[in-house]
């Protein structure tokens, strides 16, 4: 026989907007609820051109495991993706090709650059390598490390998550959202 499941009714729920609830309900704003789910259902694009790719991997395998903080599917295609990793040395000649990327995912996109190379160009300062990610594309949030640890991933996509439980639904709409996009000639 089985035994009928009980209920603790002193559990604390994180996360909840605020609102009011009772017995069997709860009333809140509807953006609220939209940001708290895209906040814990990011679907990330790993686009790893170097050695900040290997750190990545150990970030999403058991031990790290990023897919407890809602990052469970992986896409490689930009069409399914809101978060582009953006990993490793991006040459002059990948920047559009990077861009494409970047324009081809849907909106609501967030971008994290991560380690030396995609920030600042790291060591290469050379002709052929692009001193920084954001001088083709916006970028909300930088990673630095040559590479990163895996904790450094996780605590840059810890302030990908409050940047997208805070953002509005209407930001993206905003005049300066869309003056920003207009500076990297996107419209």
């Amino acid at each position: 026989m089985s035994r009928p499941v009980q209920f603790n009714n002193h559990v604390k729920f994180e996360g909840i907007p605020e609102g009011y609830m009772g017995e069997g309900f709860m009333a809140t704003n509807l953006e609220k609820v939209v940001s708290l789910a895209r906040k814990n259902s990011i679907w990330p694009l790993p686009f790893a051109t170097s050695c900040c790719g290997i750190e990545f991997m150990a970030t999403a395998a058991s031990h790290y495991d990023i897919a407890r903080f809602g990052a469970e599917r992986m896409s490689f295609s930009p069409r399914q993706c809101d978060l582009i990793f953006v990993m490793g040395t991006i040459s002059k000649k990948m920047g559009p090709v990077l861009r494409q990327v970047y324009l081809q995912m849907a909106e609501p996109r967030w971008v994290m650059a991560v380690g030396a190379c995609a920030s600042s160009g790291g060591i290469f300062d050379s002709y052929s390598v692009l001193q920084g990610i954001d001088q083709v594309i916006p970028v909300d949030v930088y990673v630095p490390g040559c590479p990163p640890r895996p904790e450094a991933y996780l605590d840059g996509f810890m302030k990908i998550q409050e940047l997208v439980n805070a953002e509005g639904l209407r930001r993206r709409y905003s005049d300066q959202y869309k003056d920003m996009l207009a500076s990297y000639g996107i419209q």
